[in-house]
């Protein structure tokens, strides 16, 4: 295995366990605001239609369709509407409360703690993340990842978006990294993983759930803690 001295992780889906997290948020917010009492059948359900148009929205945002603010907004509007309750000022507090809510749960996948300790000290660590920039922090803080990377890349500092190829660069230079030396580790294969390849940066693969995919990353894993070993 080559020698890379600088690794850059995803955050969410990748370390954060953006879905566990995401969906008890919603849970405290469904039932903060009786939804059940207002004809929604189950927490369940509103979760799963959320993420359906969380997902549309979200790829349309890293495409530059929508804006952050409306993305805000708009993904409870239609949720809501789904079950016909037509209230943009729900919409609106629905889109506060969950970004207030959501950064402080401190879900991780499993391993990350353990494996993070083992590279720390060894390798340059950092993030590239397209989530808001406002909640990264304050993620990383509560669920005590803070301490292990050096730098934290947004794509909002960035100006550009996974994949774009720009952001890639942006960290490297911010980073004083070179592509011969870095792997981009992520869960996203479209967005972290082919981004980074179109860039020509190593990238690790990360499917737990064993996604079936016909491209071929540098390194694919199913567990964080392989890591550690295909690394040494």
């Amino acid at each position: 295995m080559k020698k890379y001295t600088h690794l850059f992780f995803d955050l969410d889906r990748t370390l954060w366990d953006f879905d566990k997290n995401s969906r008890d948020t919603m849970n405290i917010l469904f039932d903060k605001y009786n939804l059940l009492e207002r004809g929604i059948p189950s927490a369940d359900l509103f979760f799963s239609v959320y993420t359906e148009y969380n997902d549309k929205l979200w790829d349309q945002y890293r495409k530059g369709l929508v804006e952050k603010e409306v993305l805000k907004v708009k993904r409870y509007e239609l949720v809501l509407s789904h079950f016909g309750i037509l209230n943009s000022e729900m919409a609106s507090i629905f889109g506060q409360e969950y970004l207030e809510i959501l950064p402080t749960l401190t879900a991780v996948f499993p391993g990350t703690h353990k494996m993070l300790d083992a590279l720390v000290g060894k390798y340059h660590l950092h993030i590239i993340t397209n989530g808001f920039e406002e909640v990264q922090d304050i993620k990383m803080a509560k669920a005590g990842l803070t301490q292990y990377f050096e730098q934290v890349i947004t794509s909002e500092a960035a100006g550009v978006r996974k994949p774009d190829q720009k952001i890639f660069q942006y960290a490297l230079e911010q980073c004083g990294a070179t592509k011969e030396n870095s792997i981009m580790i992520g869960d996203d294969l479209p967005v972290d993983i082919i981004g980074a390849a179109d860039y020509g940066m190593d990238q690790i693969f990360f499917n737990p759930f064993g996604k079936k995919h016909d491209f071929t990353p540098t390194i694919e894993i199913s567990e964080l803690l392989q890591i550690c070993d295909v690394l040494s």
